[in-house]
């Protein structure tokens, strides 16, 4: 009796060490699949975020593109006016390359503005954001052909006055989705002014 209990103790001391030996490689084990599990977790974040920010990238340049390249198209096809060029202009009346610079300047802020509101989804929150941005770059490639080859200038004066009164809207709309574009579109009404200047100069020659 005295042997069988020598031998399940033994036994028990045997199994109980063969536990202690092998807890080590155990916890290795678990140690290595949990770091594998961290490297696999951030090699997808890793992709994701370089996914996020190709798509990112493509949908600021076509936002970008697009109002430059209309506005482009509408200074190369209306926008010479050689009555314009070379007419007497106060320093404050701008020059026509000013004009033509300021009217791209302003395409790429409007653009990056609208990019800005879109990429919050606040064209879906607010579609009167994105209506008021096609209704001021409408009004911004309507005076070109309105003024300098219909020579319509009091109706271009009406468009200038519709182009601010829409981008203040505009300033407004954008600024509750994100103050940053809000602040992008503000310079813009500089340019309306200025197109307003060069209108008058027009309308009292």
């Amino acid at each position: 009796m005295a042997s069988q209990d020598q031998l399940k103790h033994r036994s028990t001391t045997k199994v109980q060490q063969d536990e202690q030996q092998n807890e080590p490689l155990q916890t290795e084990q678990y140690q290595k699949a949990d770091n594998d599990d961290t490297k696999m977790n951030k090699t997808i974040r890793s992709s994701t975020r370089k996914q996020i920010a190709k798509r990112g990238l493509k949908s600021l340049g076509i936002a970008l593109s697009i109002p430059l390249l209309l506005t482009l198209l509408d200074i190369s096809f209306f926008g010479s006016s050689y009555q314009y060029a070379k007419m007497d202009k106060p320093f404050w009346i701008p020059r026509l390359w000013a004009l033509h610079l300021a009217c791209l300047g302003s395409a790429f802020l409007m653009g990056l503005s609208a990019w800005l509101v879109w990429a919050e989804g606040g064209f879906h929150r607010q579609p009167m954001a994105m209506l008021l941005y096609l209704s001021q770059l409408g009004l911004s490639l309507a005076w070109d052909p309105v003024v300098f080859k219909a020579g319509a200038t009091k109706v271009g004066l009406v468009l200038c006055m519709a182009l601010f009164g829409v981008l203040i809207a505009c300033v407004r709309a954008f600024k509750n989705v994100n103050p940053t574009a809000g602040n992008l579109v503000k310079p813009c009404l500089g340019w309306a002014v200025l197109l307003s200047l060069a209108n008058l100069k027009l309308v009292f020659h």
